[in-house]
């Protein structure tokens, strides 16, 4: 037990970006922050009172002390190199770690086991053309066609992959890894555009997927797994019967037209046209420096908009079930959900 409250005084001190001297400072000099280290270190034990106000200062509830852990997140990965500093990184994680220890939890409750498997993990990844091999038997394997993906985010969890999203710093795009070394997981940006939600998330996906030769540099598995993300929106046969297969310009109007039917950005359709050399690279260069002059089209502000919903719900829904079942009580549902009671209890009547 003095494992668990040393970890857990740390990880809500981490979940809420304190330093150890800040954190002493907002519990009015209850105790220092040497000893917070010591807590933290497992050389001492806190008393009822410090964990009271321990408690008060991180805004958790005291019985956070003392829950077990029973989730591990391995191989976490930002999709680009974080500006973020070192501390939101790590506040970041803690997040993610907490929010997917309450989804099992929540699933344990309901005896759901989840048991995922890669169907392309075997498929070795060493360029462009890989990717698109991988991606059409993915897509064959399961059953979910070539057109538009209508809801990213419920087909990843369909497909039993945890997805987190976060208010974030606009920094933080997004981030993939493993709890308990076999539950896939996906956090991305709640802020961001509905594009580029979808987007990030296939990213996330790639990361997660494919298997990649062992000599390949960082920087080039980042643009596979953009390719990843691009070709799971729009493949390859689509982009064909959309664009032709050869082309010297294409039309802003075409690019809105796409955006709106399949979900994907501009620029990440022009990318797509440069990758399988519908256009040249100059052209897509040319199309780069027109976009970083234009600031309303480099954040594609007016012109044209996905109409769909990519928000995670399974694990409210799953929260409801539980509720309603009676397996788990109000108060219990409340604390997974990481509300108070009484605005849980005005949801959860309004379902």
């Amino acid at each position: 037990m003095k494992d668990i409250i040393a970890k857990r005084i740390k990880s809500a001190r981490t979940l809420s970006g304190l330093s150890l001297r800040e954190l002493s400072e907002k519990m009015h000099g209850v105790v220092s922050h040497n000893a917070i280290t010591k807590y933290e270190q497992g050389l001492m034990m806190p008393d009822s009172k410090v964990l009271l106000a321990l408690a008060h200062a991180l805004s958790v509830k005291p019985d956070y002390f003392f829950r077990p852990y029973t989730v591990n997140i391995e191989n976490i990965e930002f999709r680009k190199k974080s500006k973020l500093p070192k501390k939101e990184v790590s506040a970041i994680k803690e997040k993610v770690t907490d929010s997917i220890a309450k989804y099992i939890e929540l699933e344990q409750f309901l005896n759901i086991s989840s048991n995922f498997i890669n169907p392309i993990k075997n498929i070795i990844i060493k360029d462009g053309d890989d990717v698109e091999k991988a991606v059409d038997s993915l897509l064959t394997h399961w059953k979910i066609g070539f057109n538009a993906l209508p809801n990213v985010i419920e087909l990843l969890e369909d497909k039993e992959i945890k997805v987190i999203e976060l208010d974030a710093d606009e920094n933080f795009d997004g981030l993939s890894g493993w709890a308990n070394d076999s539950v896939p997981v996906i956090v991305i940006n709640t802020n961001f555009s509905i594009e580029r939600k979808r987007f990030t998330a296939l990213h996330e996906l790639g990361h997660l997927l494919l298997s990649f030769q062992s000599d390949l540099d960082q920087k080039l598995i980042e643009k596979l797994c953009h390719r990843f993300a691009g070709a799971m929106l729009i493949p390859k046969e689509t982009v064909f019967h959309e664009l032709g297969e050869s082309r010297k310009k294409i039309s802003l109007s075409e690019l809105i037209a796409i955006k709106e039917t399949y979900g994907i950005s501009i620029q990440a359709t022009m990318a797509r046209a440069r990758d399988l050399k519908i256009i040249g690279n100059d052209r897509y260069i040319q199309f780069c420096i027109s976009v970083n002059r234009n600031e309303n089209l480099k954040k594609e502000i007016g012109f044209g908009q996905y109409v769909g919903k990519e928000k995670s719900s399974r694990f409210k829904q799953l929260l409801y079930r539980a509720t309603a079942e009676e397996i788990i009580s109000m108060s219990k549902a409340a604390n997974l959900a990481n509300q108070k009671l009484a605005t849980f209890r005005d949801e959860f009547i309004e379902i």
